[in-house]
């Protein structure tokens, strides 16, 4: 076995060389025709891959921030014990109503 693990360490054979030259060939070209590298080899696919991830985050960014805002506006508006806060979300729910009315 001591043998087999010495030799296997030598240089090796030019035959065994070409074969993995090869072996290296084939698996490029594979890579070269991975889907990635055939869309980043055109410039109009990148251009448009990197817009529908632009547009992907913006339109995330703007739902996030409605949802959000939308549940800390509820829950001040929940909130009418506190005098200043009480008031405040009852004036602007109470201006709400009005604008509603007014456009009715």
């Amino acid at each position: 076995m001591e043998r087999a693990e010495k030799t296997s360490r030598q240089k090796p054979e030019p035959q065994s060389l070409n074969a993995e030259v090869q072996a290296l060939r084939e698996e490029l070209t594979l890579l070269r025709r991975h889907r990635m590298f055939l869309i980043y080899q055109s410039v109009p696919r990148v251009l448009l891959l990197k817009f529908a991830t632009g547009a992907a985050v913006g339109l995330g960014t703007v739902v996030g921030a409605t949802f959000l805002l939308s549940i800390i506006v509820w829950g001040l508006s929940q909130i009418e014990f506190l005098p200043i806060i009480g008031e405040w979300s009852a004036q602007i729910a109470n201006e709400i109503e009005a604008s509603l009315n007014r456009s009715e």
